[in-house]
């Protein structure tokens, strides 16, 4: 009997540990796949429009092909309805770089359209004059303080292709005529993983040549405390942030009709936290004293405060920066990181008893990685759940709505200001 049980035994542990291979060998194939899937073509691919200096007359597209594929062509026309598009469109020669991954070297190519008419319809195309893109069209914005509308995301990071897909076409479907999309870091997982970069541009398809991005990075961007290669062959934002190479192409800040965006790399102040955080700090200042703007937003990746009691912040953003907030009277502050979400005021330590203003903080995620959430100076909080937010912007008002992945909509709110520049919540 003790013979017959010892026999079955090592049939079950025969057939489990062939089930484990089989399984290991099912994985490979499946990273086999992603490499082909995911390798550059001739064909331009990962095309992506940002904007890279005064959003009425100007947009950057960057774009990807395989480095056989040197030469980088745009060529762009005032939109139509007529199919006759080249005999009426200018060509501009691109910048190329080379990147070099795990997997294969590819070529990253750049175009900057400048001299465009304020809110005007214009399409593109990029290749290499022989190879090309599909037509896109986009829209400049307005040269004055009219309404518009952006579309805010929070980590992305894991599972991009498979979950966080469905969440940036919902937003799209709610707010097919955004103005720009803004994300707040940790875009990806791994810095270096062109797969995991692959995953994000393929979920969010042909959206991110029509409508154009801003973005800072996180700390998910970062390896061995630089910011990942893809980051700056992938985007090109304004080059008016601090005398630091370091710190080009993430910290940075763009007027749009009316309202001062600005990006802080946060994750930088945490691998350099003395010269970074100074130098941002400093620059900060400047851009907020000589600021035109009725509105001031700020999009960091780290949050001031975190979303869940208790948890130990990585950055002291708080004693560094939440009383320039104060003093400058920034209207929101957009974050991510934490992986929940909250939103309220959160006023420094005796800025109540000095009737200072401060801003709407927001932490928000779109990807599946999910904390808890709880922190008491919040006015709202939320877990286990894939946000994306809409929110609106005219000279009397921001308008601010937060809904979950299926397109349900959880928290709001209306910022006002008088013409003192007092502010109200409701």
């Amino acid at each position: 009997m003790l013979h017959k049980t010892f026999s079955v035994l090592l049939v079950c542990s025969a057939a489990l540990l062939t089930s484990n291979a089989s399984a290991h060998f099912e994985q490979e194939e499946l990273t086999q796949i992603e490499i082909k899937t995911y390798q550059p073509t001739p064909v331009p691919d990962r095309i992506i429009l940002t904007l890279s200096g005064d959003p009425a007359t100007e947009r950057s597209v960057n774009w990807r092909t395989d480095n056989n594929t040197e030469t980088a062509l745009a060529q762009i026309a005032k939109s139509s309805g007529s199919p006759y598009i080249e005999q009426d469109s200018k060509t501009i020669k691109g910048i190329t770089s080379s990147l070099k991954t795990q997997h294969y070297t590819s070529y990253h190519h750049s175009v900057r359209f400048q001299g465009l008419e304020p809110a005007t319809n214009y399409v593109y195309r990029v290749g290499d004059g022989q190879v090309w893109s599909e037509w896109i069209q986009f829209k400049t914005s307005k040269a004055d303080n009219s309404p518009f509308s952006f579309i805010y995301f929070g980590d992305a990071q894991n599972d991009l292709k498979s979950r966080w897909s469905r969440v940036i076409r919902q937003a799209y479907s709610d707010m097919p005529k955004a103005d720009f999309i803004l994300h707040v870091g940790d875009l990806v997982n791994d810095a270096l993983d062109d797969q995991e970069w692959g995953q994000w541009f393929y979920s969010a398809g042909w959206i991110n040549g029509s409508i154009p991005s801003i973005a800072t990075p996180g700390n998910h961007e970062y390896e061995d405390g630089d910011l990942s290669p893809q980051w700056n062959t992938h985007f090109t934002f304004p080059g008016n942030g601090p005398d630091n190479s370091k710190l080009k192409n993430s910290v940075y800040y763009i007027d749009y009709q009316g309202t001062r965006f600005i990006s802080l790399n946060t994750q930088s102040m945490s691998e350099d936290p003395i010269v970074k955080t100074m130098q941002q700090k400093l620059w900060l200042e400047k851009v907020l004293k000589n600021n035109p703007n009725r509105w001031t937003i700020i999009f960091q990746h780290h949050p001031m405060s975190s979303a869940k009691e208790g948890r130990t912040a990585s950055i002291p953003l708080n004693l560094m920066f939440k009383s320039i907030y104060e003093e400058y009277s920034v209207d929101l502050v957009l974050q991510g990181h934490d992986h929940a979400y909250a939103r309220g005021n959160n006023l420094s330590t005796g800025g109540r008893f000095f009737d200072r203003q401060g801003p709407v903080y927001a932490v928000s995620v779109s990807g599946p990685k999910m904390y808890d959430a709880g922190a008491e100076w919040a006015d709202v909080t939320e877990q286990n759940n894939q946000l994306y937010q809409l929110i609106d912007v005219s000279e009397k008002e921001i308008r601010y709505r937060a809904f979950h992945a299926d397109g349900l909509m959880f928290d709001s709110f209306v910022i006002t200001k008088d013409e003192q520049g007092k502010r109200a919540v409701k």
